[in-house]
């Protein structure tokens, strides 16, 4: 048997089967001079312990595989059910493409905002979480929009049910 050594210690002798597994067998009653335990039986306890301590490891792995795939799914439910800002159909980086009217207005505060702009921040303005998320999107930095003029054209617009007051990241609407 490869990798198994021996040593004799009063009634106990103990096997090893490499670097990381020592195991213990403990002969009772039984002499030095009339111990006597064929190759076979070591190996089949060897092969026995073996295989319980592969079992063990193997359902501690599926253990944690569960555990993991549970706090994941949990995970995801929170997700699906917080939804984004703009709600489950969407997301702001896909609704800034429709404020794509707003674009001038976004950049420069002395430019005039287009009806049409107004009409898609007043739409989008009904969920102001949205609206903002929309302004700090990543599409509406990458089109050079400046969040601090943004935050400003609901009220260019004089759009009367606008979220006076609301924080929007660093900024709020005036």
């Amino acid at each position: 048997m490869e990798g198994v050594g021996a040593a004799i210690n009063n009634s106990t002798m103990l096997l090893v089967l490499s670097p990381l597994w020592l195991m213990e067998f403990t002969c009772k009653h039984l002499s030095f001079a009339s111990f006597t335990i064929k190759s076979y039986e070591i190996e089949n306890y060897l092969c026995f312990e073996l295989n319980l301590k592969l079992e063990m490891a193997a359902l501690l792995k599926s253990l944690c595989l569960v555990i993991v795939l549970v706090i994941l799914g949990f995970a995801e439910i929170n997700r699906v059910d917080g939804a984004g800002e703009c709600g489950k159909s969407t997301t702001p980086d896909r609704e800034a493409f429709k404020l794509a009217p707003c674009a001038s207005a976004a950049q420069d505060e002395n430019a005039p905002v287009s009806s049409q702009c107004c009409a898609q921040v007043k739409k989008i303005g009904q969920n102001p979480a949205c609206l903002c998320a929309v302004m700090l999107s990543n599409t509406a930095k990458s089109s050079g929009v400046k969040a601090e003029i943004a935050v400003t054209i609901p009220k260019r617009c004089n759009l009367a049910d606008r979220p006076v007051g609301y924080k929007c990241g660093a900024y709020t609407l005036p």
